[in-house]
């Protein structure tokens, strides 16, 4: 997924930070504030909905 928005985004993003947790914890988040986590969803997302998402996030 990362190497997927990383194409997409390949000249308007700035950074994308892989961050290793552990608990199950699988978070996405854009200028610190949180667009998807695999805790309270209870599944991992799909590319397709982590791109809406942050689409959303810079419209916004």
């Amino acid at each position: 997924m990362a190497v997927k928005l990383l194409e997409y985004y390949k000249h308007d993003i700035e950074q994308l930070q892989l961050v290793p947790s552990g608990g199950g914890r699988f978070e996405v988040t854009v200028d610190d504030s949180l667009i998807f986590s695999k805790l309270a969803a209870d599944r991992f997302p799909e590319y397709a909905e982590v791109k809406d998402a942050i689409e959303a996030s810079i419209a916004g």
